[in-house]
């Protein structure tokens, strides 16, 4: 048998697994051990993303051992569980004199009790609401909304209770059965349903 044929070179032996983890996973981190480190465990407290590597029994060990608050004060500890409850983001209360609690919102100006406010859409602003544009509708639509008795800033809950009350006006039962009266009946029961269909009663 020749030792040195190109075909005994090409045999290779296939690594063992302890020597492919030993490439791949890091030693243990605990002094002294020589065992792979395939269990990471955080290394704490403004260390947070940063783990150490240990064996299965240095990792239950040091997981006995592990204390997130060490050297941290009762009180800042408090704070950051009850911080903790909303991921550590800002909030602020809501309802009946939320100003009256937590921090201001700066993105707005200041109101009620020094808490800075906004004002988005200009509801409570007289110089923006009478600055705003008025809502422009098709010709069939005013007419509708004249027959009505109403103008185009008139809100569905408006146009609703104007119906209620003409209909109630004009209706024969209320006018001893006049004939004029159900004619403008007529075309107020059909000037709200054209608005009803365009969605704007």
């Amino acid at each position: 048998m020749k030792l040195h044929s190109k075909y005994f070179d090409s045999i290779r032996v296939k690594p063992s697994e302890e020597k492919i983890l030993r490439d791949k996973v890091p030693e243990c981190d605990w002094p002294g051990c020589t065992g792979l480190g395939r269990y990471p465990a955080p290394k704490g407290r403004e260390h947070e993303g940063e783990y150490y590597h240990f064996c299965v029994d240095h990792v239950r060990q040091y997981n006995k051992s592990y204390n997130y608050f060490e050297g941290m004060a009762d009180e800042d500890m408090r704070d950051w569980l009850e911080r903790n409850a909303t991921g550590h983001r800002p909030t602020w209360r809501v309802g009946a004199n939320a100003w009256a609690f937590g921090p201001a919102d700066r993105r707005g100006r200041k109101g009620k009790g020094g808490i800075n406010w906004q004002d988005a859409f200009g509801l409570f602003d007289e110089e923006r609401k009478a600055a705003r544009p008025k809502r422009r509708l098709a010709a069939p639509h005013l007419a509708a909304l004249h027959k009505l008795g109403l103008d185009e800033e008139a809100d569905k809950a408006t146009i609703k209770a104007q119906y209620k009350m003409l209909v109630k006006r004009f209706h024969p039962d209320a006018n001893g059965g006049s004939k004029e009266d159900e004619d403008h009946l007529r075309e107020i029961i059909a000037a709200y349903h054209l608005l009803r269909k365009a969605r704007l009663a």
